[in-house]
């Protein structure tokens, strides 16, 4: 029962059945009062006229027998599809007596006159309502009553009404047959869909046709197509970052791996000892570095967006950035100065990611800067600017920077090749611009516009 009423197919077919229902019996019972007015209409205008016949006879010659030979006698064959509740008539003088009635339900009725018009009596002896309708002669000497049942009208009108409805209700089963056809054939589609998301690989990142979809459907795979770009996209992120990671981080993992080996077979000599342990510490913090970069990267990745953005004061930022590579710069004999050309300069972002961005700037140009040299750092009013005096890069090579883990030949420190293309994923994500180039007098320079 539960996995019925879960089903969307018989939903519609129940709900269907149940609005069929409510519409035929709505229109049973509409029809039924339209068709008992009209026939009333109907009915009431030929008493009235039979009445007026009658009042139009010479009822001075009436015989002596006030009654009319019953129908059945008169006409014992061939009768006809009459009925005796049809219509029945009585005449009588102004004091209530009976002077000629039809000869079968006319001798019963009562003379119960008030005035000309209908009204609704009892024949003698009868329970069921009869619609009668009163008419006094021209001359005033007699009352002339014309009656009908009540059941007859409401008889016939049930009879039209079924001769009506009836049809309908015999087609119905095949309507409901037809229902289960149209709505399992307009359900098929997703049931197709259904079947292709079962025969899917996990990897397949390749979107669903939506062509041949009905209106209802296309928002659903829709989404499912976008679920399938951003889960191949994770799944091309995971791939990328596990492949970097192997491929970058064999070497120094090899390198740690030869200097410790180094170490222990020099037990005897002191300072090959300790040339390879500081070899091996070298090593560790560049791997450490490598896979901090690399996670980072991969986080940065993932992103469609930021969350939780603020304002962000530039001036602070780079305060607090110039102090925290101070200490690097000094041991690497590079002096860093900052000028703020606006005191009053602020973005929406996040401070962590914007932090990082401008430490990762920093840290490239105090590291391939000679000793001796002056990194500056510039704020003006939607632009960073930060530039060096190292030797700059090759202008062949420019554009290929931002790059993972692409390293200008020629440089002299060592580098995983990471720390510009976190710089542009950040700057990316904020809505920034990072552009690279030379300055004339010689050095390399960054600048970060919006």
């Amino acid at each position: 029962m539960k996995k019925l009423t879960q089903s969307l197919r018989a939903r519609l077919i129940a709900s269907f059945i149940l609005l069929t229902a409510i519409a035929w019996a709505g229109a049973s019972v509409a029809a039924w009062h339209q068709t008992s007015k009209t026939l009333d209409k109907l009915f009431d205008t030929q008493q009235l006229l039979f009445a007026k016949r009658l009042s139009a006879l010479d009822l001075r010659a009436l015989r002596a027998d006030p009654q009319l030979p019953r129908t059945k006698k008169m006409v014992p064959h061939h009768r006809g599809k009459q009925d005796d509740d049809t219509l029945a008539f009585a005449i009588f003088s102004v004091d209530g007596q009976m002077r000629l009635n039809d000869g079968d339900n006319g001798k019963d009725l009562r003379f119960d006159y008030r005035r000309d018009g209908f009204t609704d009596g009892y024949l003698n002896g009868d329970d069921d309502p009869w619609r009668l309708v009163w008419l006094t002669t021209p001359d005033g000497r007699y009352r002339i009553v014309v009656g009908q049942e009540r059941e007859y009208r409401e008889d016939m009108a049930l009879d039209i009404v079924t001769s009506q409805l009836l049809p309908w209700l015999i087609a119905l089963p095949l309507m409901l047959l037809l229902l289960v056809w149209l709505v399992s054939r307009a359900l098929a589609p997703l049931h197709k869909l259904a079947a292709q998301l079962r025969q899917r690989s996990p990897d397949d990142a390749r979107k669903l046709e939506t062509q041949q979809l009905p209106l209802e459907i296309k928002p659903l795979v829709n989404a499912l197509n976008t679920l399938f770009t951003r889960t191949g996209e994770f799944m091309l992120r995971e791939r990328r970052f596990t492949s970097d990671a192997a491929h970058e981080l064999r070497s120094p993992l090899a390198a740690l791996k030869v200097q410790a080996e180094v170490a222990q077979l020099a037990a005897n000599d002191p300072q090959m000892r300790e040339h390879a342990l500081n070899n091996l510490t070298t090593g560790t913090e560049r791997a450490s570095r490598l896979v901090d970069q690399l996670l980072t990267l991969s986080r940065l990745d993932s992103l469609a967006d930021l969350d939780d953005i603020e304002d962000v004061s530039l001036p602070a930022l780079l305060q607090s950035a110039v102090m925290d590579a101070w200490h690097q710069a000094q041991r690497e004999g590079v002096d860093i100065r900052l000028e703020l050309k606006e005191e009053q300069v602020s973005v929406r972002g996040q401070t962590l990611l914007l932090s990082l961005m401008v430490r990762n700037l920093l840290d490239n140009a105090v590291r391939y800067s000679p000793g001796g040299s002056l990194v500056n750092v510039v704020l003006r009013k939607r632009e960073i600017c930060i530039t060096d005096n190292g030797s700059g890069i090759s202008p062949e090579f420019l554009p290929k920077l931002g790059e993972r883990f692409f390293r200008p030949p020629g440089l002299e420190k060592t580098g995983s090749g990471l720390g510009l293309s976190i710089v542009q994923r950040i700057a990316s994500l904020h809505g920034m611009n990072a552009q690279f180039s030379n300055v004339e007098s010689g050095g390399f320079q960054v600048r970060i516009s919006w």
